[in-house]
């Protein structure tokens, strides 16, 4: 059984896998996260395992943040310390909601049931990656003083923030503002086509017309059209940069 655990709490984190060890000793962890971010970009990234304990608040958000951005269609075990987001749990692919301190007859009941209700999840569609949000962005609209305009996302080069505003850029080097922040377009854009290279810039594959290595494994890029100073890839995303050149994300 292939398990993965959110848990943003180190001891929470390695009880947990030590009772998993004890009651399912073939078992393997095969990921272990600590915030609702990183936990996003695996499920994008990666098939579904055959459980998930969730713990319900991270140091970035929720349990629930991390389900409205990613379909996790297998068994979810939630943990938390708190009450009161049990019938939010529900609502969702909860196999059961364990209050912490977790004692181990509980998650061994929680197994059990588990076991009860496997073959609900045993669909040919479990075996696959997780799908990615179902609907992108295809278009924005853009609003200069009085005039409107639909700007489609395949004409854009890339998107960068400038003096807390943000601005997208076609590659005919037209600049249009945008109502939304990096963090959000990050979400609404498919993965497969833009990538968050650092705090400032989201670019798309056609924009890049040389890449050099930089210091500490960093990678410095031209974009077409061309920026006053070359955006770096920051380091903490130079891996998943290099992935995703290569069509791994």
């Amino acid at each position: 059984m292939n398990i993965v655990i959110i848990e943003d709490e180190p001891l929470a984190y390695e009880r947990m896998a030590k009772l998993v060890k004890e009651i399912i000793p073939i078992s393997q962890i095969v990921a272990h996260h600590d915030t609702v971010d990183a936990s996003r970009r695996w499920f994008l990234e990666n098939q579904l395992p055959d459980l998930v304990l969730l713990d319900v608040q991270l140091s970035d958000g929720t349990a629930f943040d991390l389900l409205k951005l990613v379909s996790i269609d297998c068994p979810v075990i939630f943990t938390t310390a708190y009450d009161q987001y049990a019938i939010d749990a529900f609502a969702t692919t909860s196999i059961d909601y364990l209050l912490k301190p977790i004692k181990k007859a509980d998650l061994e009941n929680a197994i059990q049931k588990l076991k009860k209700f496997q073959h609900i999840f045993h669909s040919p569609d479990t075996t696959k990656k997780v799908a990615q949000p179902s609907e992108y962005k295809k278009r924005f609209v853009i609003r200069f003083g009085e005039h409107i305009k639909s700007l489609a996302v395949e004409d854009i080069a890339y998107c960068y923030s400038e003096n807390k505003n943000t601005y997208a850029r076609d590659a005919e080097g037209r600049i249009y503002p945008l109502d939304q922040n990096l963090d959000t377009l990050e979400e609404m854009l498919n993965p497969a086509d833009f990538f968050r290279i650092n705090r400032q810039y989201i670019i798309t594959l056609k924009a890049i017309s040389e890449m050099r290595t930089y210091s500490k494994a960093r990678v410095i890029i031209r974009l077409n059209p061309v920026v006053k100073e070359p955006p770096v890839v920051s380091s903490e995303r130079a891996a998943d940069f290099k992935k995703w050149l290569g069509g791994e994300i």
